[in-house]
């Protein structure tokens, strides 16, 4: 339990400064791909406190956090990229300047980040399903941080600023997708951790009583 704590504590911290770059990069360099990444990486971040919280409280209130991070981790999530998509249309429809280097290093930088993120959460990922979410989200995480690359990429080499709120639309219709698939893969386990608790209480009191 101790070392999940450790895990998942070193991952919120790593996560914060991950999306804090993102947001002040993205937000001076007009970059939607940066700022729906950030984004994404906030909602995740919300979740891993959570989680950290739920580590060190009594049982009771700790079923509550965890509860409350699988929904910031999940429903908040496919909120905030609808949002964000709907952003994207608009700069897509209008288009706004862009710096196309800054979203290709900041958004190399977020990729190896998360990687670590993920690496970290890993391991207590496979006895727990709202840190496996998360180390799931931060898995995904590493490709969809490639995304902003691959704007700046094009953005530099063509001079079209459409191309960026493209790629954010891109990153929001993902999460979208993988974000609802999982919850509705997990969907008791997730919402009602408590129930999967007493479920494999029960189980064992028959097991040894048998």
């Amino acid at each position: 339990m101790a070392h999940h704590q450790r895990a998942v504590a070193a991952a919120a911290i790593l996560n914060t400064g991950i999306f804090t770059i993102e947001a002040v990069a993205g937000y001076q360099a007009g970059s939607l791909s940066l700022l729906m990444d950030s984004a994404h990486n906030l909602s995740d971040e919300m979740a891993l406190v959570a989680l950290w919280l739920a580590f060190i409280v009594s049982r009771g209130p700790s079923r509550t956090l965890l509860r409350s991070a699988n929904i910031f981790n999940s429903v908040g999530l496919i909120a905030i990229s609808g949002l964000l998509l709907w952003q994207a249309i608009e700069r897509f429809l209008n288009p706004v300047p862009v710096q196309g280097a800054v979203p290709i290093i900041v958004g190399l930088t977020a990729a190896a980040a998360n990687y670590v993120v993920a690496r970290l959460l890993r391991e207590p990922g496979e006895h727990n399903a709202a840190i496996r979410l998360a180390y799931i989200h931060n898995l995904g995480d590493v490709w969809v941080s490639l995304a902003p690359v691959i704007a700046g990429v094009l953005l530099i080499t063509t001079g079209y600023a459409f191309f960026d709120p493209l790629v954010a639309a891109v990153i929001a219709l993902w999460i979208i997708i993988t974000t609802g698939r999982e919850v509705l893969a997990s969907h008791d386990e997730l919402v009602w951790p408590e129930r999967i608790v007493c479920c494999h209480t029960q189980h064992e009191k028959i097991t040894h009583s048998a």
